[in-house]
């Protein structure tokens, strides 16, 4: 099934296309770059222009974060919370990279 604007968006294209909209854009008749997963290269290329990262990576920053917290800290009470938040993440890490 069609997109319902399909039509308006062929238009647009056309016309863009007819104004030059399109001509000297950057990497114009050059091959495009290589690609490991083009099945998911749109996603891969959103994913990446937002600041994304894989589960596993942000799981170990922020637990990279928590040790130098537990390293920098005297009070028993917040090293013990520290202790059990990594070993929460710990886990969650092992998980992420089952996956």
């Amino acid at each position: 099934m069609d997109h319902p604007l399909i039509d308006l968006i062929n238009a647009r294209i056309r016309s863009a296309e007819a104004e030059g909209a399109f001509d000297n854009l950057p990497g114009a008749g050059q091959p495009l770059p290589p690609c490991d997963d083009p099945e998911n290269a749109v996603l891969n290329r959103i994913m990446k222009d937002n600041g994304a990262v894989p589960e596993a990576v942000s799981v170990s920053r922020e637990l990279a974060r928590l040790r130098a917290e537990l390293i920098e800290t005297a009070d028993r009470t917040r090293r013990h919370t520290l202790m059990q938040d990594m070993a929460l993440l710990e886990t969650r890490l092992e998980i992420a990279k089952r996956r």
